[in-house]
């Protein structure tokens, strides 16, 4: 804001920069998301139908994530390749590879979380995340 306003010449880098670490933030943190179950989901349509039948929709929807993890995984590792020696103009040192390699490891990491609980069920609940109650952090 500086140096736009004061010395009336923006610098280029900030804007991009904010959005690799979107990307970078979202792909990571929805993994993070779906290890905690609090992802978005139809809760009410789970609890309208039998014990049976909400085993077999919750099994359905690891199959599509792990799907959909694995699609992030293989494309997304075949997109960095395909970039990797292109180069981003705000940044001539970083190529574009790298902007896009936040896929495929959240990708990974989903593949990881998905492959944890359908093996070891769901996470224990003793974490940080699910509490409302602020923390001591020192």
């Amino acid at each position: 804001v500086f140096m736009r306003y004061a010395m009336n010449s923006a610098a280029s880098w900030p804007e991009p920069l904010a959005v690799l670490l979107m990307v970078l933030f979202s792909f990571v943190g929805g993994a993070a998301v779906y290890r905690a179950n609090l992802h978005m989901a139809v809760v009410a349509l789970l609890e309208a139908v039998n014990e049976k039948t909400r085993k077999a929709m919750l099994a359905l929807v690891d199959v599509c994530m792990l799907a959909t993890a694995l699609f992030m995984l293989g494309y997304g590792a075949h997109l960095v390749v395909v970039t990797w020696h292109q180069v981003i103009a705000e940044f001539p040192g970083l190529s574009v590879g790298i902007t896009y390699l936040p896929i495929p490891i959240g990708g990974l990491i989903t593949v990881l979380f998905i492959v944890e609980r359908v093996w070891c069920g769901e996470p224990p609940r003793t974490s940080i995340m699910y509490s409302d109650q602020p923390q001591d952090l020192e």
